[in-house]
């Protein structure tokens, strides 16, 4: 291929073949129920406009090379106030009066990278007082017990605050097909609930436009698109970026297949859970239809709220998984001690095994040793399997819903194991977990044929991504029902406890028997879990690869278990633990700090246990080592997310006036009440890696959403004046 033909295509000149590539964002137009201005700064010259500009504005010349105050005093006193925010983010919105007939427009300004201010101009719209219901919906988000309940309540609530025609709660599976998961429309249209949509239909491009910009206008289908002159900044050379435009031009491909659903106006809100976008918010109407400020911002607040609903209704299936996980490995822990064995623990209930991660049967791999329960493929079969997954790249949890997808040769297996789930529980190959789910026949139902060809012509407005929305049944088998994130959460979860389980089995086996010493040895010195291993005597007999690597190397000075103390900063009390050990073999679970060459130290979660014989008898010594940066990380992300926005919430609340502080605070409160009941699920149930990230997410989440609000509540206020 040839290299001109891998370049981006410019905006609408995308065909079946480049269109993934289409540059969306540079699209050199607007919407033409607006006007839009780029200043240069500080200077305020105006070096960039729509071509309507100056009918728009009642001006009736060019505006190039002007200074904004030519404009009015009204729109640069409205301004000045804002251009201290970065505003590269989220936008700024306020409503003014422009020209000598004092016409009300509705103002929003941005900053793209190293362009100006780029102002958006709209004709204001009514004023809707959307503040006095939103804490009632805010309630109502809050109390959904379930993303379906959730999912029906945000449909209602959109339906009710936009009006629009149909209302959709669009969610994308793992394939980035979507699907509309809820739905709420007017009588007499035909519902679109459960349809189905390829990947296809919404380019990557467009994805990550939608996770940058969360609300997406279009007021009517038929427009003719206005040219921004000069169509590259003036200010650094380059195609002017309009991602964060409202009033920017859609793809003539997304408005031909608007025009083919026979919609006519939509309206767009992202919906963004852990930074990915987890679905979508779709309106849509059959005539034209403006939005109004005060709806937008009704819908971006409510669309946070969603989103936070359901990364805390995720968290907590996540934290059930953890739960389940945790029992079982008591159990094995007891198991040990009881019989010197873990498996049978593991198996004498295969409810506890199975259902935290929803599959038909299980298999688990060990030593050479092949034990199941439920459902599974012969030994011979299992046996395959295993040998497979050694091939495969070594990943922390496997997953597949077709296997014969794959390998063609699993087909046959398809009614018993189409669907697999697998952990290593140990760095040797051949030694995992693996869980199975059988093949599920469904019927999908998809918006019109996903596999027919587009039809294209040399106009791009004459390409069609799809002419029919009829519903289109496909039969899919030798797949089975998706793996979900709790799901997989869980398997994770269990296949650590089961690994660690591993290792302190082997551990016990190196003092028990001589003759298995070299292999166990192995194994113990490989595992990534730090471990100390002693006689009876407290004499180290083995410490392994994973504590020098902690340790920086001077693992080899070190003789005894007293030797560790030194190399804590609390060495007095981590005598004192291990004498109460030595004298009565009483297990230590703990907290200790590390001293590292650098003069930091480092958390580490300590489990030091005394190795009994079948008779009593003392064997020796086990201690096992952690790193607790992570939770610490976690716990400090926990703290910097609550002090943000409690003080978030007091510094708003002193910008209003009295007038508006008893509304604001009720939102504001319900907001961060929201927040901070997501905040504590979030903690309680995600891998803790994850949370950092999350509560980051949450707190910028809690930031749009106040912001937006303070803008609500201030257009609400100056309505009322």
């Amino acid at each position: 291929m040839a290299a001109s033909s891998l370049s981006s295509p410019a905006f609408g000149q995308a065909d079946l073949s480049n269109c993934e590539r289409e540059q969306i964002h540079l699209a050199g137009s607007i919407q033409p129920h607006g006007a839009l201005l780029v200043v240069s700064e500080p200077e305020q010259i105006i070096v960039q406009a729509s071509v309507n500009a100056p009918a728009f504005l009642e001006g009736g010349k060019s505006l190039l090379g002007t200074h904004l105050s030519e404009l009015g005093d009204d729109l640069a006193t409205c301004l000045g106030p804002h251009l201290a925010a970065p505003l590269d983010v989220v936008p700024a919105t306020f409503h003014c009066t422009i020209g000598r007939a004092q016409t009300p427009f509705e103002v929003q300004v941005h900053r793209p990278p190293r362009q100006g201010l780029v102002i958006e101009l709209q004709p204001a719209g009514p004023m809707i007082d959307t503040a006095a219901r939103s804490r009632q919906a805010l309630q109502a988000v809050a109390s959904a017990t379930s993303i379906r309940d959730l999912a029906d309540e945000a449909a209602r609530l959109f339906k009710a605050v936009t009006d629009f025609d149909r209302v959709m709660i669009y969610r994308f599976d793992d394939d980035g097909h979507g699907e509309v998961f809820s739905e709420q429309h007017r009588p007499g249209l035909e519902p679109f609930l459960g349809n189905h949509y390829p990947a296809s239909d919404i380019p990557q491009i467009a994805r990550k436009l939608y996770a940058r910009t969360r609300t997406r206008v279009l007021v009517d289908v038929q427009y003719d698109p206005v040219p921004i002159i000069p169509n590259r900044s003036p200010i650094d050379g380059e195609a002017f970026d309009m991602s964060l435009c409202l009033l920017r031009s859609m793809s003539p491909i997304h408005l031909q297949y608007l025009k083919n659903m026979g919609v006519v106006a939509t309206l767009v809100i992202s919906l963004m859970v852990g930074g990915r976008l987890w679905g979508l918010v779709a309106c849509h109407h059959y005539t034209p239809r403006r939005v109004s400020f005060s709806v937008r911002a009704f819908c971006d607040i409510l669309a946070e709220a969603v989103a936070t609903r359901i990364t805390a209704l995720e968290s907590f299936l996540q934290s059930q998984a953890q739960i389940s996980a945790r029992r079982l490995e008591q159990r094995m822990i007891e198991a040990i001690s009881r019989e010197g064995d873990w498996r049978a623990a593991l198996f004498d209930r295969s409810r506890s095994l199975l259902q935290p991660v929803g599959a038909t049967g299980a298999a688990l791999f060990f030593e050479g040793e092949v034990l199941t329960t439920g459902d599974v493929p012969s030994t011979e079969e299992l046996r395959g399997i295993d040998h497979w997954l050694d091939r495969q790249p070594r990943r922390a949890v496997f997953a597949t819903t077709s296997l014969a997808v794959h390998d063609p040769a699993f087909a046959a297996i398809a009614p018993v194991a189409s669907g697999l789930l697998a952990v290593s529980i140990s760095p040797s190959p051949g030694e995992r977990l693996v869980w199975f789910r059988a093949e599920q026949v469904q019927t999908v139902t998809w918006a019109g044929n996903p596999f027919t060809p587009i039809e294209i012509g040399k106009d791009p407005s004459t390409l069609s991504p799809r002419r029919s929305f009829s519903q289109w049944y496909q039969l899919v088998r030798g797949k089975s029902q998706s793996w979900n994130a709790a799901e997989l959460a869980a398997a994770r979860l269990i296949g650590e406890t089961v690994t660690d389980i591993v290792l302190q089995f082997r551990a016990v086996r190196l003092l028990i028997a001589e003759d298995q010493l070299a292999a166990v040895r192995r194994e113990v010195r490989i595992s990534d879990t730090p471990t100390v291993v002693a006689d009876p005597t407290g004499a180290i007999l083995l410490s392994n690869e994973a504590f020098g690597r902690l340790l920086g190397g001077a693992q080899a000075k070190l003789a005894r278990l007293e030797d560790l103390a030194p190399l804590f900063t609390h060495a007095g009390e981590f005598r004192d633990r291990l004498d109460e050990l030595f004298a009565k073999r009483r297990p230590w679970r703990g907290e200790v700090s590390l001293l590292k060459p650098s003069g930091t130290s480092l958390p580490l979660l300590v489990r030091a246990d005394a190795v009994l014989s079948p008779d009593g008898g003392n064997l020796g010594f086990l201690l096992l080592f952690s790193d607790q940066t992570t939770h610490k990380e976690a716990e400090r992300a926990r703290l910097r997310f609550q002090e943000d926005i409690v003080e978030r919430q007091a510094l708003r609340t002193q910008r209003l006036d009295s007038a508006s502080d008893l509304l604001y605070r009720k939102l504001l409160a319900s907001i961060v009440e929201n927040a901070q009941l997501a905040a504590l699920e979030i903690t309680d149930g995600m891998d803790i890696t994850d949370i950092p990230a999350l509560l980051e997410g949450l707190r910028i989440s809690v930031a749009r959403t106040a912001e937006t609000l303070e803008q609500l509540i201030r257009q609400v206020r100056a309505g009322k004046r």
